[in-house]
């Protein structure tokens, strides 16, 4: 409480400085003006004869056109730089609906490969279920690994556990391990 009593004082006392400031302008700039209005009136008035382009007014409706153009010359800048970012707007705008296009068309063909790419498997492993087991184990043991491993396990169980069934015991194993390594690494949360 005596901190927000101290802090009123404060501005209390920053009020009156201010306004002795305020005070003392006015004063010097009333004695200023009463000098100003005193020469005025010892002046004789100019005469009317004078040439219009030599009074400062002149010079100033000058540097006023002078200024004058130099800001139309500044504005047409501007409009022209706007205009310019307007065509690059539209142009990017054009360049990004292209993009979007050229995506939604490779992701209907990343999709339409993998459909193939999956028609194909699923036909495979449809012919090595339907192969008698002592054949395909014959087909499985000329491939690698991994490449048998994926038809196998793919494969319903009962097929493929009658394949292994006539593999030789070493490339039995070598599936095997494969086929339990596949998502050793998946995450698990």
């Amino acid at each position: 409480m005596t901190g927000s009593v101290s802090l009123r004082r404060s501005r209390g006392t920053l009020h009156i400085i201010a306004a002795l400031f305020v005070l003392s302008a006015v004063l010097r700039t009333g004695s200023q003006v009463g000098a100003a209005l005193a020469d005025e009136i010892d002046t004789p008035a100019p005469s009317v004869t004078a040439p219009a382009h030599d009074t400062p007014t002149a010079e100033l409706l000058e540097a006023f056109r002078v200024r004058e153009a130099r800001l139309t010359e500044r504005e047409g800048q501007l409009r022209d730089r706007l205009q310019a970012l307007r065509v690059a707007e539209v142009e990017v705008t054009e360049k990004l609906e292209a993009m979007r296009l050229a995506e939604e068309s490779l992701t209907a063909t990343i999709a339409m490969a993998e459909t193939a790419s999956s028609n194909d498997l699923d036909l495979l492993r449809a012919v090595y279920e339907s192969m008698k087991p002592k054949e395909a184990a014959a087909l499985f043991q000329q491939m690698p690994p991994p490449f048998a491993a994926g038809f196998l396990g793919l494969m319903n169980p009962g097929a493929a556990a009658a394949i292994m069934a006539e593999l030789p015991p070493e490339t039995a194993y070598s599936f095997s391990v494969v086929l339990a390594g596949r998502n050793a690494n998946a995450p698990t949360r």
